[in-house]
This record gives structure tokens, sequence and C-alpha cells, in this order.
């Protein structure tokens, strides 16, 4: 059965890169509109959480955001089943890079590149994207406890030489550092809720939340950059990779280890929100982000 199930998602996915880009994200987009608009799935979630970070919308506009957003998600998951079967000609029709000069400037550093990401637009496609330009990518994230599920989840992830970390492993420190020795790009996504014992107090949107900080205790530790790298789809149907200028840290480093680490994860908060601002659209809404943080 397992077999029949892989060889059938292998299959889909490669019908789907067959199939004109738009045509796929329509499919998708398809899907999140009867996720949110038909089976209503999580609407309270999606729409209170834009209460909290857009109090002064009108209720029009949260619900256009909120649908989209949804939509977006759709459009992503459909995606992702075409990350085996990319190649250099869908680099060059479907992608574009900007701000790759901060990519370099901190890679002239010498000590790898921490990278500050959120979900927004299509992570995996981008990761992907950039190791097909010839800059490796290892990203901290969870497993899965089916081990089917996740070695076949992965396989996809990281066909196209994309590295992965698992959050909460034995060795994930030490790999962590392997990685930026390599001069890889070591990916935190912080945008979501972090409780207890891997998660600080801090602010999003002016609102009290958990988030993690072990991108800051690495800041700290290996002084390498913070470069906040994402993606979004621009008005011109491509999907955008962006590379913004690196985050001075150094200003919060001091002999308050505690301190330095709430202030810089802040400040990595207040970056995420800044981001999304920009794209709201294309942000995960249905995540429970403000949680009670005890």
């Amino acid at each position: 059965m397992r077999s029949l199930i892989k060889s059938f998602i292998k299959f889909l996915s490669y019908l789907l890169f067959l199939l004109p880009r738009s045509f796929v994200r329509w499919i998708g987009g398809s899907i999140g509109f009867l996720w949110v608009d038909f089976f209503r799935v999580r609407r309270d979630v999606i729409f209170g959480n834009l209460d909290i970070a857009f109090p002064d919308w009108t209720t029009e506009k949260k619900h256009q955001v909120g649908r989209e957003s949804v939509y977006n998600m759709g459009r992503g998951f459909f995606e992702f089943f075409t990350v085996p079967h990319l190649n250099q000609q869908w680099l060059q029709n479907h992608v574009v890079f900007e701000g790759e000069e901060n990519l370099q400037k901190a890679l002239e550093k010498g000590k790898g590149i921490l990278g500050l990401s959120l979900h927004l637009g299509n992570g995996d496609l981008g990761s992907s994207a950039i190791v097909m330009k010839g800059q490796p990518v290892t990203i901290i994230t969870k497993v899965f406890k089916n081990q089917f599920f996740n070695d076949l989840w992965f396989s996809f992830r990281g066909a196209q030489g994309v590295h992965y970390i698992d959050a909460h492993g034995d060795k994930t420190s030490f790999d962590i550092l392997k990685a930026l020795k390599r001069k890889e790009i070591v990916v935190f996504v912080l945008d979501q809720f972090m409780g207890k014992p891997y998660g600080i107090a801090t602010k999003f949107f002016g609102k009290k939340t958990g988030t993690a900080y072990g991108l800051s205790l690495f800041a700290m530790r290996t002084k390498a950059p913070v470069v906040p790298i994402y993606t979004y789809e621009g008005e011109d149907q491509k999907m955008h990779v962006v590379f913004e200028p690196e985050i001075p840290v150094e200003d919060l480093v001091t002999d308050d280890k505690d301190a330095s680490t709430l202030a810089m994860t802040q400040r990595f908060n207040d970056k995420i929100e800044e981001i999304v601002k920009k794209h709201p659209e294309q942000w995960m809404w249905v995540h429970r982000r403000w949680k009670d943080f005890e």
C-alpha cells in the first residue's frame, strides 16, 4: 500500500510539473477556496489574527486578505510537489532574485549566514531555487512522528539538495555549527508560536506571544550575519526570492545574556512583522500565533 501511495504521488508530481505554473496555482487556489469558503475551516483563527494585527482595517478588507492567504497556501501546496522536477529553465522563467548583493556581502564575512525567514510565499520552492543557483541551504525544521510520511515529505523538500536539521534533535547545535563552517545559509523560520522551554516572551504586532530564541543564541555565539530571506509572488506572476540587508545585532550584545537574547529576538520579530505588512495576503494567518505564553 505504501509503495502504491508513493508511486501515485510521484506520478502526480511529474504531472503537475508538466502543467503550466499558472494552472497549477489555479488548482491550488481552488482547493484553498473550498477550504476557507465552503468548509469554512479555521476562519475564526484567521480573522481573529487579522483583528489583532490590523485593528483599523475594515471587516471587508480583513476577509479579503484572510481568504486570499488561504488561497495562496493552496497554491503553494500544489507547487511544492513540483520541486523534484525543477530545472534551470524553470528557474529562468519563473524566479526573480532580489538583493543578491546583500547575500554576497554577508558571505564575504566567511562565517556562513543565519537566515531569518517566515511562512510567506513558497519557502520550499525558494530554498530550492537558491540551491539551484549554487548556494547551499540548510533549514531548521520539525520532523514528523510517522516515519513513512516524514521520509516521503522530505524526499520532496530535499530533492534539489536543500538540507534539513531536526529542530529538537540530539545533535542540532553541532549540525548547525558544521553547516555554518561550510559557509551555508542556515535558515530559522521564526514566525510561529513557541512556548517554553524553547520560546521567550516577545511582542508581535503589539501583542504578547512566544518566539523561539535559538537564532539569537547562534547569532551571539558565532557572530555570523543574520540575513532576512523570504519569497513572495509578484505582480509579474513570478516567485521573488528576497535577500534583505543584514540585521545589525552587535548593539544588543551585553554582559546580560538573557536581556541580549530578548532584545535580539524582539528585533527579529519586528523584522518579520515588517515583511508581513508588505505582503499580508501571502502570510499564514491560519496559524495560532498569539497563544498564551506562560
